[in-house]
């Protein structure tokens, strides 16, 4: 029987042949959760042999990582600021850059009473601002009934389905009343441009991804339709190349103290503003 380091480092070599990013990492991941273990507990035990029953699940989930099948689509959860969240085909993969849009909305504003997040998704950025600012008001959008179903899911699951109110919507269509906060990770992918992506990403909804005509068509319609319903600020996560053009759109429309802001790798990827 091999041992937990012999299957690591052999499906390491294995997922580096299928351009598996971060193989050993990955190959950690699964292994834990087929042992139903955390992953650092994995080091205490290189040495502990795995049965036949145990790599028969490991085996599947392996063959599905190789053929460039998300890991959080396997694991079938994703970590965001400190929270589980359910993560499934139904809505797009949390990034690290979204993490980041939450941080800063919570670090440099804390008095955000009502709330509203476009394009919802699995709703980790309305669940995480609903979690972290207990006294808001928080309203959560989504064209997609099956990301909004993913988005009721996690709600439940972190005891904040009473706090968030779920619509479906084509943006602002059907939405009524003034926010403090608006909050939009919006398709900014050129249309152009999907077929190129990795294929990783490629498992993540059509809808989530493709922003139309140099990925700015949502983007274009929601900061002309905010202004009708925001009396604060407007929070943007944005494509790299996006924040000049926007910007001058933003100041167009009457948006004041517009503001971009890099992510960790330095690219502006945020974009703020002002209106009301």
């Amino acid at each position: 029987m091999k041992t937990v380091l012999e299957v690591i480092k052999a499906t390491t070599a294995y997922f580096e042949k299928h351009d598996v990013e971060s193989a050993r990492l990955n190959i950690e991941y699964l292994l834990a959760h087929v042992l139903g273990k955390k992953r650092m507990e994995l080091y205490m035990e290189f040495d502990r042999p795995l049965s036949d029953q145990e790599l028969g699940p490991l085996r599947e989930l392996v063959r599905r990582r190789s053929t460039g099948e998300p890991l959080q689509h396997i694991l079938g959860t994703v970590e965001f600021l400190g929270r589980t969240f359910l993560c499934d085909k139904r809505a797009l993969v949390p990034r690290p850059e979204t993490e980041q849009l939450v941080e800063l909305i919570l670090t440099e504003r804390r008095d955000f009473r009502r709330i509203l997040d476009v394009g919802t998704g699995s709703g980790i950025i309305a669940l995480s601002l609903a979690a972290e600012l207990p006294e808001a008001s928080v309203q959560a959008v989504d064209i997609s009934e099956e990301a909004l179903a993913l988005c009721a899911d996690n709600a439940r699951r972190l005891g904040l389905i009473e706090r968030v109110v779920l619509i479906k919507s084509n943006l602002l269509q059907n939405i009524e009343g003034e926010f403090d906060l608006i909050v939009a990770n919006l398709p900014y992918i050129d249309s152009a441009l999907i077929p190129t992506l990795s294929r990783e990403v490629l498992f993540d909804p059509l809808n989530a991804l493709d922003g139309g005509r140099d990925g700015l068509e949502l983007l274009l319609i929601l900061i002309d339709a905010a202004r009708k319903h925001l009396r604060g600020w407007l929070a943007l996560e944005i494509g790299h190349d996006q924040s000049d053009f926007l910007s001058d759109k933003l100041s167009g429309l009457g948006y004041t103290n517009i503001r971009a802001t890099t992510d960790y790798q330095g690219r502006r990827r945020f974009l703020f503003a002002n209106h009301g």
